[in-house]
C-alpha cells in the first residue's frame, strides 16, 4: 500500500512533491495509526485511512450530481495528505489491563504527543506548504475536511467554504465515510 501511495503522489508531478514524500518516508506516517480510538487505531491505520479517503473522494467527484472540475492531481493531494498533521503525532504508551485469564499485564495503546499544537486541518495545510504550493481549492478542502465536527462558532465559515469549493464538502464526506463505514 505504501508503494501505491507514493506512486499516486509522484504521478501528480507537482513541484515539491518529492520533498513531501521524503518527509513522509523519514517520519512515522506509513506506520502511524489514524487515531487513538475513533478509527484506524492500529499500525498502518493512517496510510489505510488516507488511501480509503482517496478512493472515496475520487468516486464522489466522478459521480457527483453537480460538476466537480477538480483536477485528478488535486484530488490525490487533498485525499492522500489531508491528515499529514497526524505525522509524528501518536506515541505508544502502556497501561495495565486484565488479559483473558484475568491476570494484570502491561498492554500498549496509542496516546497523543502533539509537539506542534496548531489545530488539525490548518496544521496539515501549514505542513504541506513548507514543501510545496497548494491551490486555494486544495487549501480549503484540507483545512475544512473535518466539517461540522469543528466548533459550532465556525459553522458559517465552513458553510461558506463548502459553497465556494464543493470539493471541500466531498472531502469531508469521504473522510467520514472512510471513518464510519470502513472503520479506517
Amino acid at each position: 500500500m505504501k508503494e501505491e501511495f507514493i506512486k499516486l503522489l509522484k504521478e501528480t508531478n507537482r513541484e515539491g512533491i518529492d520533498k513531501v514524500i521524503n518527509f513522509l518516508e523519514n517520519s512515522d506516517f506509513f506506520t502511524a495509526p489514524a487515531s487513538t480510538r475513533f478509527h484506524g487505531s492500529k499500525e498502518n491505520g493512517l496510510l489505510e485511512h488516507s488511501m480509503k479517503v482517496y478512493e472515496m473522494l475520487k468516486y464522489k467527484t466522478q459521480n457527483s450530481i453537480v460538476p466537480i472540475n477538480t483536477p485528478e492531481e488535486s484530488i490525490r493531494i487533498i485525499a492522500l495528505l489531508h491528515d499529514i498533521c497526524k505525522t509524528n503525532f501518536y506515541k505508544v504508551d502502556y497501561r495495565n489491563a486484565k488479559n483473558d485469564l484475568g491476570v494484570w499485564e502491561k498492554v500498549p495503546y496509542y496516546t497523543i504527543d502533539d509537539t506542534i499544537p496548531y489545530g488539525h486541518g490548518e496544521k496539515s495545510v501549514m505542513m504541506l506548504t513548507e514543501y510545496m504550493k497548494l491551490t486555494n481549492e486544495e487549501k480549503y478542502a484540507i483545512r475544512w475536511h473535518m466539517g461540522y465536527t469543528e466548533p459550532k462558532e465556525l459553522y458559517n465559515t465552513i458553510g461558506a467554504a463548502f459553497k465556494k469549493y464543493p470539493i471541500a464538502l466531498l472531502t469531508h464526506e469521504a473522510d467520514l465515510e472512510a471513518t464510519y463505514l470502513f472503520d479506517i
